[in-house]
Order: C-alpha cells, then sequence, then structure tokens
C-alpha cells in the first residue's frame, strides 16, 4: 500500500509559504477577514508565486511533481510493514472538529470574494458524513514520525495557514483532512482515507486547488494498490464508472508524459483542470460526495481479510 496521495503536499511544497520555516506557531488572537485588495494596481513583487502567474505550463510542472511522489510511495510501498493504528487522543469528537476554531468561516488572505473559503463546504460535509456512517469515529494524532505536531500552521506575514485533522474508525485506520487557505490566491482541499488493513481496498484520494479564482485542479480517486491492478480494481471499479458518466467536465486525463497511470491511479479517477469556478459547486460537489459515499459502502460490504494472502 502507497503510504498516502500527495497531490496536495506536492502543491504547498511548491510553494513558497510553505516549509518549517516559513510558518510561525499559531498565535492566540484570531486572524480575522483581511480587507480585500484594491482592484487597480498589479500584486506586491514579494508575493508573486507560482500560485498567482499560474498557467497550463505550471500545471504539467505540478504534474510532474505529483507523478515523482506517486512513484516513491509505490516504491516504499514493498519496504512497508502493514500500516497499524494510532492511539486516540484525549479530545472528545465535537472538540476535536472545532479546534483552531474549525470550520473557518473567514480567510486569513486576501480575497475579493463573498465565499473565499471554496473548498469548506466540502470539508464540512465530509465531516458530517463520517459522524453520521462511521462505525466508532474518534480523533488520533496527527503529529510526524519524530513527534511533531502538524495539526496547524500559521504565517501572518504570508497570510496563509494550514489546519490537519486526523481520525480513525473501525473502518478505517485513518482518515486525514487538510485545508490550506492563502486567500484567493490560494484554496486546497485535501482528504486520505486509509481503509483497515483487514481490507485489501483502495485507498480514497481527494485533492482540490483553486488558484486566484482562475485555474483549478481536482482528483477524486481509488487508488491502485498494486502494480498489476487490473484484476483487483474489477471488484470497484464498475460501481464508479456510472458516477463518472455524470460530469463530462471531471472525465480529464493527467499528462502521460510523467506517469503510468495503471500504476498510481485508476481507470476511473475525477480528473479535471478548468478555469470556470461554477464546476465546483454543479460537478465537483456531488461527484466527490458520491464517490465518498461509495468508498465508505465499498468498506463495509467487504469481508475482512482472514489471512496474511488476502
Amino acid at each position: 500500500m502507497k503510504p498516502q496521495h500527495l497531490l496536495a503536499t506536492a502543491c504547498i511544497a511548491a510553494s513558497p509559504l510553505s516549509g518549517v520555516t516559513a510558518f510561525s506557531p499559531p498565535s492566540n488572537q484570531s486572524a480575522g477577514r483581511v480587507r480585500p485588495r484594491p482592484v487597480s494596481g498589479p500584486p506586491s513583487t514579494s508575493t508573486t508565486s507560482l500560485y498567482q502567474r499560474f498557467d497550463d505550463q505550471a500545471l504539467l510542472e505540478l504534474e510532474e511533481r505529483i507523478a515523482e511522489i506517486n512513484k516513491l510511495n509505490l516504491e516504499a510501498a514493498g519496504k512497508l510493514a502493514s500500516p497499524g493504528r494510532s492511539p486516540r487522543t484525549p479530545q472528545s469528537l465535537d472538540d476535536a472538529k472545532a479546534a483552531h476554531g474549525m470550520p473557518w468561516r473567514d480567510t486569513i488572505g486576501r480575497t475579493d470574494e463573498a465565499d473565499p473559503l471554496l473548498y469548506m463546504p466540502f470539508w464540512e460535509w465530509q465531516l458530517d458524513f463520517m459522524e453520521s456512517s462511521l462505525t466508532n469515529l474518534h480523533p488520533i494524532s496527527c503529529d510526524t514520525e519524530t513527534g511533531v505536531d502538524v495539526s496547524l500552521n500559521v504565517n501572518p506575514e504570508k497570510r496563509a495557514r494550514i489546519v490537519n485533522n486526523c481520525y480513525a474508525s473501525d473502518e478505517y485506520r485513518k482518515i486525514r483532512m487538510t485545508y490550506y487557505d492563502a486567500g484567493d490566491s490560494v484554496q486546497v482541499f485535501n482528504s486520505v482515507w486509509y481503509p483497515d488493513a483487514k481490507y485489501n481496498l483502495p485507498v480514497l484520494g481527494i485533492d482540490l486547488l483553486s488558484f486566484n479564482r482562475k485555474k483549478y485542479l481536482a482528483i477524486v480517486d481509488f487508488q491502485p494498490l498494486h502494480e498489476s491492478e487490473d484484476d483487483h480494481a474489477a471488484t470497484y471499479e464498475h460501481i464508479l464508472r456510472p458516477v463518472k458518466e455524470q460530469y463530462e467536465n471531471l472525465k480529464g486525463r493527467m499528462s502521460s508524459k510523467f506517469y503510468d497511470e495503471t500504476k498510481f491511479f485508476s481507470k476511473e479517477m475525477l480528473f479535471a483542470r478548468f478555469e470556470d469556478g461554477a464546476v465546483v459547486g454543479r460537478d465537483l460537489f456531488p461527484a466527490f460526495q458520491k464517490y465518498v459515499e461509495t468508498h465508505a459502502d465499498l468498506v463495509r460490504r467487504t469481508p475482512a481479510a482472514t489471512t496474511a494472502e488476502e
């Protein structure tokens, strides 16, 4: 099993807003709404970044980063032991959901939009679905292997912040949710659902990105677990096909120049690069919901493996 789906991680790694040195510890003072920037005049050259100058070439370069990371993940998979579970945190579920002021209602960054947190409805719907549909849902630590707490990082100077929530249930050993907010410049929602190790099922990966509210990139997929996935994928791809067929805008494909899609993505991956923001609510949101519901239903209906070979 590949460790995780890392499109958003690749995206954030490419930004000068990210990295340990770029973020300061969160302060106790609320960021509040930042006054929208004037319509006239170019942005400050000090904040001009990959995202503010995003074009088709930059999207291709991002896809290359994704392919490289997924290749490393696949190579590492054979070296990893069967994944275990993290211990519960002392927090209640309600406290974990509300930690760090979530769900945020306003952006820390500059905005001209009435709804600056573009993907927050996805975050809220997913949490509600998890709470109503999964058994024994509870928060778990989001610390790194070295014990660093990455649940929240804020950079007031860059007007950017990132929050991570981690949960587990009887069905899933880990569900990680990440939201990256930098105003209109960047909005990212990323989530990875890891089924319990007793299920031989794909990981659900969700990556939704917006750049300047002009360029959008979206991937929702049941990630293959094996290099040769044809037989295994046959057990679930037919359930996804009718959903994907409803959304012409989500039938795109990543550039085959950078990766072998049979290794890293399923044939029924939702993939879209678009410039019409209306696609987010009209097509992406209902398709995302259906893929999440389908994955959870697949886990519930799948018998647990009784041997290591299974």
